[in-house]
């Protein structure tokens, strides 16, 4: 038996309680957190404050996937809890599969604020995460898979078993993505021709491609030179048969093929890239489904849409709930434009920032040590700062927007902003300019890339030599054989030891186009004196002394832009944008003006919340 001799003793047996006591927490919170104990209750149609009769059409969200804390694909259950929080509260109803074919095919009338939510891929941490949150809310949710999945048995998506189980509590229903996610007619950057591939192999050498590949139902298989290798009926053959395959899993597995199909990488108002392609993909669908979504980026349909030409809009994991909203918004049509009302944060925080600011144009939500603010669509979201007339200051900020847009620090400005001092960041670059009667001239532009050391800086020969490397290592992880594969890895070997120049060494660079997703994190320190500004970046002074013409004080404004359409991998189009503005002071002398950093017991909970939100992540993941 254990004795309690000394005081070290008692402290081991203290701080053994207290552990214990921690993981029971935690263990408590993730199992709630993850547990339903409710089941979906339908809409009531006879009720008239949800459907009065208008016809107004259904809006689609579809969400790419799902993960506790968010990736740059997959949306963190924050976010999704938040936006689909905003939905409810603004009265929106969940669609069923049925509910649509009945709008479609019986002229039944859907809730005047009809939402049908779909989630892709069909991984299990989306049906993990996404499901407390559908119960919540009471949404009802399709979620889609791949029909090969099933027999490779990879943890990562649901078995055919876990979406019989998910179908049980009426929260989800099935749809599916197709037969498998594949590639063809792909080439790298340096115009290598890669041909076909599965999802395993493009994920392990996507970030050397650009967007010159297809889906493998989207086109007739080509050589390197793109002249097709198969004749129309051998292309007729091959796509029927990945239908066939489609039905006779889910037919073997679930029972019955789902109602619903998502034809990927569409979106080219037909069915595929070329006519005959096209042809074969709608016999097969209409053959097997009763409704296709076959386009992305708008999210409203309605009687004149089709049922095999539906569309959906496809929240990004970066985009703010006002983000969504606004493109929502864009989407109604006119009379239906005023039932969007945007978020603003919670009351509390919302009624107090409402007394530091004015919103001029677009959206903004007030985070804890954040200002989030919206552009309208290929506009701007500004917001003034009440009672501020300064001349001389002093501004910090991080600024966490994504790189491709723009935000803005207006200083010494009129009303209007026709007259100003603007620091920004566009598009990755730092710009000062200032207006003076309406006309812009730009006084200091620096690519934010140029700060990066020579030393950091690959050439477009290292470049060049590293995607031929991974294209050989991928293809011995998938090698038919051991023979091929230690061919496929000998190959890689020897790329890898081939010779390249730096940049160091004078070589080109290789300057990669930045991702319409890709966020920044950027501190400026901004110094106005006089005629005088400067401004620091994480730090380093970059522009040195700037002569300024606009004197005499004025007010203090934050813009939020859109940056253009910017590059994606994935081809995704966004025209709105979200300036995000955290850890902002702004000082006039020794006025502080604004201040939305955490100080004293507020950082001290904010690290334990973040802390203990972290251990309650892993144990969630980890179950």
């Amino acid at each position: 038996m254990y004795k309690i001799e000394t005081r070290k003793d008692k402290i081991k047996i203290v701080r053994t309680i207290l552990e214990g006591l921690v993981l029971l927490a935690v263990l408590f919170a993730a199992i709630r957190a993850l547990s339903i104990s409710k089941s979906y209750e339908p809409y009531d149609p006879s009720n008239p404050a949800i459907v009065s009769g208008a016809d107004n059409g259904f809006i689609v969200v579809s969400y790419f996937g799902v993960d506790r804390q968010g990736t740059d694909t997959l949306i963190s259950t924050k976010q999704l809890d938040e936006q689909l929080k905003a939905l409810h509260d603004l009265g929106y109803v969940t669609v069923s599969q049925q509910d649509i074919l009945n709008y479609y095919q019986n002229g039944t009338a859907l809730p005047d604020k009809a939402l049908f939510l779909m989630f892709e891929d069909g991984r299990r941490d989306t049906a993990l995460f996404a499901s407390k949150i559908l119960e919540k809310y009471n949404f009802k949710a399709t979620i889609l898979s791949y029909a090969d999945k099933f027999a490779e048995k990879d943890p990562k998506f649901l078995s055919a078993k876990d979406l019989k189980n998910l179908e049980k509590n009426g929260f989800w229903e099935l749809g599916t993505n197709g037969y498998r996610l594949s590639y063809i007619n792909s080439y790298d950057r340096y115009g290598r021709f890669l041909g076909q591939m599965t999802s395993d192999e493009f994920v392990r050498v996507n970030q050397y491609l650009g967007r010159d590949y297809n889906h493998y139902l989207m086109d007739y298989i080509r050589d390197k030179d793109r002249i097709p290798v198969e004749s129309r009926t051998a292309m007729e053959h091959r796509i029927t048969q990945d239908y066939r395959y489609m039905e006779q899993i889910y037919t073997e597995q679930l029972g019955s093929v789902p109602k619903l199909y998502c034809l990927m990488h569409s979106n080219t108002g037909r069915f595929g890239n070329n006519a005959s392609v096209s042809a074969v993909n709608a016999e097969n669908i209409e053959d097997l489904f009763e409704m296709n979504f076959n386009r992305d980026g708008y999210s409203c349909n309605n009687k004149g849409s089709s049922l095999y030409d539906l569309t959906r809009i496809q929240p990004q994991a970066c985009w703010s709930t006002n983000h969504l909203l606004m493109r929502l918004w864009d989407d109604l049509p006119e009379g239906q434009k005023s039932s969007i009302l945007f978020v603003k944060g919670s009351q509390a925080l919302a009624e107090q920032e409402s007394e530091n600011w004015l919103l001029k144009s677009g959206a903004v939500e007030y985070k804890t040590g954040r200002i989030v603010l919206t552009s309208l669509p290929q506009g701007e979201g500004v917001v003034t700062l009440k009672n501020a007339d300064a001349e001389d200051v002093q501004v910090s900020v991080d600024l966490q927007g994504n790189k491709i847009g723009t935000q803005t620090i207006y200083l010494r400005a009129n009303e209007e902003r026709s007259r100003c001092i603007m620091v920004s960041l566009q598009n990755d670059h730092l710009v000062v300019s200032e207006k003076d009667g309406g006309s812009r001239s730009d006084l200091f532009e620096l690519d934010l890339h140029d700060l990066v050391p020579a030393e950091e800086r690959i050439s477009v020969e290292e470049d060049d030599r590293d995607a031929l490397t991974a294209e050989y290592t991928m293809r011995g992880r998938f090698a038919d054989s051991a023979a091929d594969s230690l061919v496929f890895y000998a190959a890689a070997r020897k790329a890898g030891q081939q010779q390249a120049d730096t940049v160091a060494q004078g070589a080109e660079e290789y300057v990669a186009d930045i991702q319409i997703n890709e966020q920044g994190d950027t501190n400026l320190k901004i110094q106005l004196q006089g005629d005088t500004l400067r401004v620091l970046v994480n730090g380093e002074d970059v522009t040195g002394a700037v002569d300024v013409s606009v004197q005499d004080a004025g007010g203090i404004a934050l813009g939020a832009s859109w940056g253009g359409w910017g590059y994606s991998q994935r081809n995704v189009a966004d025209d709105v944008y979200d300036g995000v503005f955290k850890n902002l002071t702004i000082t006039a002398g020794d006025i502080t003006l604004y201040d939305n950093c955490l100080h004293g017991w507020a950082k001290v909970l904010d690290v334990i919340q973040n802390a203990w939100n972290a251990t309650l992540n892993w144990f969630i993941e980890n179950l």
